[in-house]
């Protein structure tokens, strides 16, 4: 009988032909199954693609920035179709002022999925009751995502140990590691690597710069033992033949006469028996 082995990449139907019919959608060619939908009809086509066209589960919301664009934001509606095995994207565009309509009517996960791109984007989306940061510190400033971002210059807030209460203070992003050399492994740098400064001298041909130390190391050190400590006899183990013979007249017991020698719990005497 041939046995026939799971695939381990999973097999996506093909495209349902009722897609074709799209309304609202115009197709995105040369990628997955993605339509673009103007902002004012997201609702809708999104609405007809769960109830008529059985894309029952909405799996994300994400961001994409595009600076160049006059609208620059692109928010993506990542869809899956359970009964049909197949998944597709609706694309809105939209700008820093234009809000795009809130699709929590419709997937009530949609409410968290829309904060993180509020707050890594800054797009806004109307009808969305709970549009707060989900992922950024309170009082954090900008939006990480996009791309005109800066790395330093926002308030950032921590705890300070110190001062025992929570503090704002400028961001700072030091990189101590920006200077890399291309030297091999076993060569070494030509500078002391930070954490390595309070490291001992090591032997000639290491890495670390450290000069090995002066004179002649002995190699292989005798041991204090004056006789090496084999054994050569059973008798010599501390047990022999007969620990062997007690062992074997132990194992040889009945049952009984091993569960006397067994160490039991005895039962609380003034523990009250249960009703």
């Amino acid at each position: 009988m041939a046995v026939q082995l799971a695939r381990h990449v999973p097999t996506y139907a093909a495209e349902p032909s009722s897609l074709s019919g799209l309304k609202g959608a115009r197709r995105r060619e040369g990628i997955e199954t993605a339509f673009d939908v103007g902002r004012d009809d997201v609702v809708a086509v999104l609405k007809s693609l769960r109830d008529d066209h059985e894309y029952q589960q909405l799996m994300e919301i994400a961001g994409v920035d595009y600076p160049d664009r006059p609208e620059r934001f692109e928010v993506v509606y990542c869809l899956l179709s359970l009964t049909k095995n197949h998944r597709l994207h609706i694309h809105v565009t939209t700008d820093e002022v234009s809000p795009v309509p809130s699709v929590t009517g419709l997937w009530p996960v949609a409410g968290w999925l829309e904060r993180e791109v509020f707050d890594m984007y800054g797009v806004t989306f109307a009808g969305n009751q709970d549009l707060r940061r989900i992922l950024t510190d309170y009082g954090f400033e900008g939006h990480p995502q996009r791309k005109d971002f800066p790395l330093t210059g926002h308030i950032e807030l921590r705890y300070s140990e110190a001062e025992k209460r929570v503090v704002y203070e400028p961001v700072s992003l030091p990189q101590d590691f920006r200077s890399f050399d291309f030297l091999m492994p076993w060569q070494g740098a030509e500078y002391v690597l930070p954490g390595d400064e309070k490291a001992s001298p090591e032997q000639a041909g290491a890495p670390s710069p450290a000069p090995a130390p002066a004179g002649k190391q002995p190699e292989n050190v005798k041991t204090p033992a004056e006789t090496p400590k084999t054994t050569e006899t059973p008798a010599q183990t501390g047990a022999g033949a007969p620990a062997d013979k007690q062992a074997t007249r132990e194992a040889r017991k009945p049952r009984k006469a091993k569960a006397e020698q067994e160490v039991t719990k005895k039962p609380d005497a003034k523990r009250k028996p249960k009703a």
